[in-house]
């Protein structure tokens, strides 16, 4: 649970976060890939972020090392989605410590 609270430690994943709860309404269509199936281009979340690709690959880390996103390759591309089930559960851990 450590790793979760570090992963929302920072204003930048929390909005990627909030992206990806519903990604049709803040990306593009995808060329591969479905937004909601497969997640969101990492491409996608670098530009909408205005970060570079390295600084996004390290957001992302935090993320998935967390558990609370799921990374995917397609070809060469990572997508991203939320793990609805860990944020639950991190959700639930917290409304149980208060």
């Amino acid at each position: 649970m450590r790793d979760a609270f570090h992963a929302l430690a920072n204003d930048k994943r929390l909005q990627i976060l909030e992206w990806l709860k519903d990604p049709r309404a803040h990306f593009p269509p995808q060329t591969d890939g479905d937004l909601v199936e497969d997640g969101v281009c990492g491409v996608f979340i670098a530009d909408k972020l205005g970060v570079s690709a390295p600084t996004l690959s390290e957001h992302m880390r935090i993320l998935t090392e967390a558990g609370l996103v799921t990374p995917k390759r397609i070809k060469q591309w990572t997508f991203y989605r939320r793990n609805e089930a860990a944020l639950a559960e991190l959700k639930a851990q917290i409304t149980r410590e208060l």
